[in-house]
């Protein structure tokens, strides 16, 4: 049965919600960003009057500030968009039980199952209607049989519209368009196409599977995907989780820590074996949690969630020493410590890119870890190591498989 898939986007969402709460901002140039006192804050939104003046999200305050001196900015208010971002949701859940969100303010929702004689273009018009009218916002609407292309359809036409792309009329409709424009091709991976003077979607599909492998690895074959109409990604249901709630590692350790350096070793080492075995799995963690037990036996944990899902044991144990220097003052050492990935997902899930974030880098970062892991099922775990774990051999010589945990839906 052929699928129906339909991503919806808020359209400026946090510049829609402010507008709607103070009418008085109607047609002004208004952006949501950081304290107007700061000029290291970033404009997080802004609505349609802003844009003729330049005025970009990720830009500094007072750089939008000197295109446009008239702006008016709006601090953000993140409770009131988890509000409406709710309300959003729970429209498109009236439609099928298989929504997910991507972001606070877009959401892809699968219809092939409650069509009921209607095409997918006569339902995104009527939630962009609903959402109007019961929101006061506008969205715009993708439909295609893809996730891919759904998202890349609500982006064609804002603010609310609705962009129908179908297996029959994709290749004109898509292929003609940048290749920044499909959904995981960021900055990095751009320019490095620009290099090989591939401009467009059309230029990746015909480039094929086995050269976009040799230029970038997994991710080629993902991009290829993308580009061709193959990808076959399932809309998952809200509160649709891996059966694996999450990947743990805890030690007591040969000798009681004492510092930030002691930690620093012991977290890598133990973020190596979870990262490792979430590989294994096809999971990535959201959330990173770390517990501490003191040496007259107080145990506590902390936990933070991360601003891209990862498998990549440097970011893992990054949180945990952004944790523990937040949440730990060093009057009394540690006996034992441990690290845990939760609030997992599949490996190749859709996500957001972040602004600045150099993707190539952190690909290469992933091939890494994936060579480490082939080394050390050939060889052992110890066979390569990082030159930190060498700082001190009884701490970065731990049996970091000892303690590895998996639990299944239901571990209390």
């Amino acid at each position: 049965m052929p699928r129906t898939v339909l991503h919806a986007d808020m359209n400026n969402c946090y510049a829609s919600i402010e507008m709607l709460h103070h009418p008085r901002l109607r047609g002004h140039p208004v952006a949501v960003g950081g304290s107007a006192e700061e000029r290291h804050g970033i404009i997080l939104a802004r609505n349609y009057e802003a844009r003729p003046f330049g005025v970009k999200v990720g830009q500094a305050l007072w750089q939008a500030r000197q295109l446009c001196p008239d702006l008016v900015i709006v601090p953000p208010d993140y409770d009131k968009y988890m509000r409406f971002s709710k309300m959003f949701r729970d429209i498109l859940g009236s439609y099928s039980p298989l929504v997910e969100p991507f972001g606070l303010d877009e959401s892809w929702v699968d219809i092939s199952q409650s069509l009921q004689g209607r095409t997918g273009g006569e339902v995104a018009d009527e939630i962009r209607e609903r959402v109007k009218f019961e929101l006061g916002i506008t969205v715009s609407v993708g439909v295609s049989f893809n996730k891919i292309f759904a998202k890349l359809g609500s982006d064609m036409k804002k603010p609310d519209a609705t962009t129908v792309i179908t297996e029959d009329n994709f290749r004109e409709t898509v292929w003609g368009l940048p290749a920044a424009d499909l959904l995981g091709v960021g900055r990095s991976t751009q320019k490095k196409l620009q290099m090989y003077n591939i401009k467009t979607i059309g230029d990746i599909a015909r480039l094929g599977a086995d050269q976009l492998q040799t230029w970038f690895g997994k991710w080629g074959l993902y991009l290829y995907a993308y580009a061709a109409g193959l990808d076959s990604s399932p809309v998952r249901e809200i509160g649709d989780e891996s059966a694996v709630k999450s990947v743990g590692n805890s030690t007591t350790c040969p000798r009681d820590l004492e510092n930030d350096e002691d930690a620093h070793i012991v977290f890598l080492n133990l973020a190596e074996s979870v990262a490792e075995r979430m590989r294994e799995l096809g999971l990535q963690a959201k959330t990173v949690q770390i517990s501490l037990r003191q040496n007259d036996l107080y145990w506590f944990e902390r936990q933070t969630g991360l601003e891209r899902p990862t498998f990549i044991a440097t970011e893992l144990c990054g949180a945990a020493m952004k944790l523990l220097r937040a949440n730990y003052d060093w009057r009394k050492p540690l006996r034992s410590v441990g690290i845990r990935g939760t609030n997992l997902i599949p490996i190749d899930a859709p996500y957001q890119l972040m602004l600045f974030e150099d993707e190539e880098k952190r690909l290469k970062s992933e091939r890494i870890e994936y060579a480490l892991d082939d080394i050390r099922r050939r060889f052992g775990h110890h066979s390569v190591n990082r030159g930190l774990l060498l700082l001190d051999r009884k701490l970065g010589r731990l049996d970091a498989k000892a303690d590895n945990t998996i639990h299944p839906v239901g571990y209390l």
